[in-house]
Order: C-alpha cells, then sequence, then structure tokens
C-alpha cells in the first residue's frame, strides 16, 4: 500500500513469494515461489516499470517453472528440456545469452507444459497463484527432505 502497488495490477505489478518463515532456517528444505503476480497482462508493465523486457519475460518464466513444479507437481526435468531446447535453437551455451524474445517463447514452451502435464492452464489470476503456492509451501513441511532434515 505505502509502495503505491496492488497485486494483479498490470501497469505496475506487486510481486509476491511465498517461502518459509520458520523460526530457524531450513535451508532448501521447504519450496518457494518468487515472482507470484506477474501474468499475461502485467508481464509488459513490469518490463516498462523495470526498463528492462529481458528481465521482465525472465522473472516470469521462472515464476511458471517454480510454480509448475511446486504447486501443480510437474517434474522439472520437462521445463529443463524446453530451456535447452531453445539454448540449443539459439546456439547459445546458457540462459543469460536468450534475449526477451526468446523468453518470451520460452514462456509460451513453459504454459504449454502446465496445461499439458497438469492438464490445467497456468493461473493468470494473481490471487488463485498466491493461494495455491501458499497452500504448497505450507504442504513442503511434510516433503520427504524436510522430515529427513528435521
Amino acid at each position: 500500500e505505502r509502495m503505491g502497488r496492488k497485486l494483479g495490477d498490470p501497469r505496475d505489478p506487486l510481486l509476491v513469494s511465498v517461502r518459509s518463515g520458520a523460526k530457524f532456517s531450513m535451508p532448501g528444505m521447504m519450496e518457494t515461489v518468487l515472482n507470484i503476480g506477474l501474468s499475461d497482462a502485467s508481464v509488459s508493465g513490469l518490463a516498462a516499470k523495470a526498463g528492462d523486457e529481458r528481465f521482465a519475460w525472465d522473472s516470469y518464466r521462472r515464476l511458471i517453472q517454480m510454480f509448475g513444479k511446486t504447486v501443480l507437481d510437474i517434474g522439472g526435468e520437462h521445463f529443463e528440456e524446453a530451456l535447452e531446447a531453445s539454448k540449443r535453437a539459439k546456439n547459445v551455451a546458457t540462459d543469460v545469452e536468450l534475449d526477451a524474445a526468446d523468453l518470451s517463447v520460452l514462456v509460451d514452451a513453459y504454459k504449454a507444459i502446465v496445461r499439458e502435464q497438469a492438464g490445467r492452464e497456468f493461473p493468470q489470476d494473481p490471487r488463485e497463484q498466491m493461494d495455491l503456492a501458499i497452500r504448497a509451501v505450507f504442504e513442503s513441511w511434510n516433503t520427504e527432505r524436510a522430515m529427513l532434515y528435521r
């Protein structure tokens, strides 16, 4: 409110991270979802505010990947394969060599992975993104990795 930002504002999106707030840190044990609030409608607003279109598209593709893995339980290899294919197509070695146009195409590929693997569209409503991410992060308390750590 003090920043004048609102979740879902397409012109100046407020981005939220959902992560564990445990009293004692459990690094890498509980899941995190970053960049909640990005959508097809707000990615251009983030690009304009940041003055960096590549940053906005990279943030959006990372949200879809984290959301897909953490919230929708999609195997990370699906996203990695799409990223590797994008790098091969551009003949580059690292993802930082992909430009905004490449990342925009990759976002479409990631959304197709979500559709195919989860049987649903990537949610465009930021409130739905946040509600689903909160539930998934809380549920990550019971993952084998977290239980073993405790």
